[in-house]
């Protein structure tokens, strides 16, 4: 991704008509105006393109508040982040944001927790793979689980809960390239999931490398989403504040009034087709 100050406009890429899109700055970060089906599509097409080790893994991460709060003020990681091929709307603020101050507004968000299951539906139609890197061994198994449930031909090619030291991410590559797996999720937490792809992008020979946050534990039943009204008006942080006060309090009183000053300040109207 380029540095913040070169993100004048939007950036369109230009492949076949369904997986054309622009990119525009919100909040300081560069993100891809995709729906939740142009993102299956992207997918697939990288996914079944990158087989055989004919191409570097794409790295695709999430915008939410946290995120944007965190690239503003953190030199490294905003270097970090910005090195993703495409950075999809997992926050309701940031598509809002998008639709108010840009010309190019993001069609709708694109929550991780979403798209994992969205994605499961396209791995199925389309014989991909997954691996799931991240969490507790508990909570990893009991996810691998949930998912074979609800898609049965889904293929979980590979699992591994997400401690390890970084002396044990060399093993951990090989034996995510062993599997044979097209899209690997990495649910580490930020800032780890995120440095983890950056420094293995190129071990690994996936389509899709995405980070996840929590994904792992909504996917296995650990943690309760919001009510739909909730999620559709940029509230689901309220929700699981209410659900872990003595985690979350401080993190989204600290981030949300930042973010909310990112994608005020930092958001850019103009767009390029």
């Amino acid at each position: 991704m380029a540095p913040i100050m070169a993100l004048s406009a939007s950036r369109v890429e230009r492949r076949s008509a369904d997986r054309v899109f622009a990119s525009v700055v919100v909040g300081g970060v560069e993100t891809a105006c995709v729906s939740r089906r142009q993102l299956e599509h992207l997918m697939v097409g990288d996914c079944l393109a990158a087989r055989g080790g004919k191409r570097v893994p794409k790295l695709v991460f999430a915008a939410n508040g946290h995120a944007v709060a965190k690239a503003g003020t953190d030199p490294a990681f905003r270097k970090t982040f910005q090195s993703a091929d495409l950075i999809h709307a997992d926050g309701a603020p940031v598509v809002f944001a998008s639709k108010l101050l840009t010309s190019a507004p993001i069609p709708e968000r694109s929550a991780t927790t979403d798209f994992l299951h969205d994605a499961a539906r396209a791995a199925c139609q389309h014989g991909l793979k997954f691996f799931l890197l991240g969490a507790s061994e508990e909570i990893n198994a009991a996810c691998a689980a949930e998912l074979h449930k609800t898609y049965p031909s889904l293929q979980i090619a590979g699992r591994r809960h997400g401690y390890f030291r970084p002396g044990e991410e060399a093993a951990i590559c090989e034996t995510i390239n062993r599997s044979g797996a097209d899209v690997l999720w990495v649910g580490l937490g930020l800032p780890l999931e995120y440095e983890f792809c950056l420094r293995n992008r190129h071990r690994l020979r996936a389509g899709w490398i995405v980070t996840c946050g929590g994904c792992l534990n909504f996917a296995a039943g650990a943690y309760v989403r919001a009510p739909v009204w909730m999620q559709r008006v940029g509230l689901e942080w309220l929700h699981r504040v209410w659900r872990e006060p003595k985690r979350l309090f401080w993190r989204y009183a600290v981030t949300n009034p930042l973010a909310l000053f990112l994608l005020l300040t930092r958001t850019v109207w103009k767009a390029v087709q």
